[in-house]
């Protein structure tokens, strides 16, 4: 059976606007500092810089965390972001279940993605005294 040409060439604009649209992303290098703190529901809130085509961004975070929650600690992170195109695709709402315990330092690695696609992969140190299972919400923003 032959495929008429008229969907022959669909199918193959089709897959090179697919591999278009994947081939553009990029990626630069992250680090945060976040501070976090509750009991029973956390806040947490940092500064950060995202590096991206020899250019440095200002960043903010700010975030919640519901669930069991105790205690506070300081979390330097540093790591890379893909599958972006530009400094804003970083800027989002990042959602994370999880569970752990600091007393006094600790390691910490986490990989969250947002809503627009960027894939953040990140590890650091958490030093404080901090428990928690929780769901948690951390959004980025560019300052």
């Amino acid at each position: 059976m032959t495929m008429s040409s008229a969907i022959r060439g669909a199918l193959i604009a089709l897959a090179a606007f697919a591999g278009l649209s994947t081939a553009h992303a990029d990626e630069g290098t992250v680090s945060l500092v976040i501070y976090k703190g509750g009991w029973i529901i956390g806040g947490s809130g940092g500064h950060g810089v995202l590096n991206f085509h020899g250019r440095k961004y200002p960043l903010t975070t700010g975030g919640l965390d519901y669930g069991l929650v105790f205690g506070g600690s300081k979390t330097i992170l540093r790591g890379r972001v893909r599958n972006i195109n530009s400094p804003s695709d970083v800027a989002g709402v990042y959602g994370a279940a999880g569970a752990g315990l600091a007393v006094g330092a600790g390691a910490r690695a986490i990989v969250l993605t947002n809503q627009k696609g960027a894939v953040l992969e990140l590890s650091g140190q958490q030093v404080g005294l901090m428990a928690n299972a929780d769901l948690s919400g951390l959004a980025i923003t560019l300052k």
